[in-house]
């Protein structure tokens, strides 16, 4: 996990570097559209539009473009039908890779990740062929220092997630990481907020339940289509097996 979250973080760097914020709003934009459309179109009564709008705040994206993707959610105004599926896959060298897609053609999709794959030497499997390998948690990143966030002890922090159902809690250099059942998200946000805890990152991931670490040549390669999967307009969201150590993350920040 420790691994993974750091990818995360060089990730979104390297996004700010590129100015992808486009992208990141579209995503987002996304987000947003299919939880009105799943839970209505009040955050107050939709937590997983509370979610979406609060990332979508974070990425400075402009309050009239929030509610014009809630409206065309809830069918207020006319916008185009995204469907969420997911797709499961080999990386070269057996590295698997679980990926999370939002589409308003999954035709498209479909075969532009056929592809991806196949160029790196690796194929796109069928719906339960990974899927084991990976445990759907809700994850929470908290800042450790006090003036970015995070007004509690490790120790009170602690006792406060696991009261409202987290199964960990762990320091990742300057992150709090609390980890906690899917059925648990609501509580533990619930639990943050009213504790006046803002975290930085809150969301369900997929953590990989074994990893491989491979040679940094072989690494890297898995990496490009990671990233490339990542970068493609219908991906919300991308994880793998491959074991994120220091050598890996050094040839991903490279």
């Amino acid at each position: 996990m420790a691994g993974h979250n750091k990818w995360s973080k060089i990730k979104r760097k390297k996004g700010v570097a590129d100015a992808r914020r486009s992208k990141v709003w579209a995503r987002i934009t996304r987000d947003i559209m299919v939880a009105a459309r799943d839970g209505g179109g009040d955050p107050d009564m939709n937590a997983k539009l509370a979610l979406s709008v609060e990332k979508a705040k974070a990425e400075n994206m402009p309050k009239d473009n929030i509610e014009r993707a809630i409206k065309r959610g809830t069918g207020e105004i006319e916008g185009a039908d995204y469907e969420e599926l997911s797709y499961e896959g080999y990386a070269p060298n057996g590295i698997a890779v679980f990926v999370e897609t939002l589409t308003d053609n999954t035709n498209r999709t479909v075969a532009d990740l056929r592809s991806l794959f196949s160029k790196a030497g690796g194929n796109l499997g069928t719906s339960g062929s990974v899927a084991f390998l990976f445990d759907q948690k809700a994850i929470f990143e908290i800042p450790a220092a006090p003036e970015e966030g995070a007004a509690v002890a490790e120790d009170e922090l602690f006792l406060l997630v696991a009261d409202a159902g987290a199964e960990d809690l762990r320091r990742e250099e300057d992150t709090f990481i609390v980890e906690a059942p899917v059925e648990a998200f609501g509580d533990v946000q619930a639990a943050l907020a009213d504790a006046g805890i803002e975290p930085s990152e809150a969301g369900l991931q997929r953590i990989p339940t074994t990893t491989t670490a491979l040679p940094a040549d072989d690494a890297a390669k898995v990496l490009r289509l990671l990233d490339q999967l990542d970068d493609h307009q219908d991906v919300q969201a991308v994880y793998s097996t491959l074991e994120m150590d220091d050598e890996t993350l050094a040839t991903l920040e490279g």
